[in-house]
């Protein structure tokens, strides 16, 4: 009876060591060739969510950024042709997502007024949060014409006036706060932009 010799303990550590480099490398690769398509795409999706959020605006735009909840939050301040405010498109979140985060793009008027919304970023559950977006459910008209300073943005289940998604009160509540918080930096470039 002949005996396998066992591969030494060096051996197997270069053999991994080899694997977990060559891993590395082609993962880098990777990103390295995708980094600026991802990039590009997303500040396509932005774009696009800015479109929507201020549909028929003609003017300028001037961007700032807020920092809310110690996060930067870019308002894309928007004026009309003659100098006076159309209103805002701001990109905020919510950190309260069942999926953890998620990023809106809110449109105002200039009375603060909400004219859009629209999901940039979001991942939620499959057939219940993902109710979020515009071409699974109808949940985010509700927000539309309203102006939170006569719109409770809370869900109906805690005083509010926003009816929820079924079986997805979560990721109904955590869009009510991503709409607030852009609600609120808003008001405050507003004030700015008048003084």
């Amino acid at each position: 009876m002949s005996q396998k010799k066992e591969p030494s303990l060096l051996r197997l550590v270069l053999v991994l060591t080899t694997i977990a480099l060559v891993a590395g490398l082609a993962l880098t690769g990777v990103y390295a060739l995708t980094k600026e398509r991802i990039e590009t795409a997303q500040m396509q999706k932005k774009q696009d969510a800015l479109n929507k959020v201020l549909p028929d605006f003609k003017g300028t735009l001037k961007d700032t950024v807020v920092v809310a909840d110690g996060e930067d939050i870019t308002v894309h301040i928007a004026f009309n042709e003659d100098g006076t405010l159309f209103g805002a498109g701001v990109e905020t979140f919510t950190k309260k997502a069942f999926a953890g985060r998620f990023d809106l793009m809110v449109g105002f008027d200039a009375n603060g007024t909400i004219l859009n919304t629209e999901v940039i970023k979001a991942g939620e559950t499959p057939g219940l949060g993902d109710k979020i977006n515009k071409d699974k459910s109808d949940f985010a008209m509700q927000f539309n014409h309203h102006n939170p300073a006569d719109y409770n943005l809370s869900v109906t289940k805690d005083g509010g006036d926003v009816d929820a998604i079924t079986a997805a009160t979560i990721s109904s509540r955590a869009y009510c706060d991503a709409v607030k918080r852009a609600y609120d930096v808003f008001m405050k470039v507003k004030e700015v932009c008048h003084e």
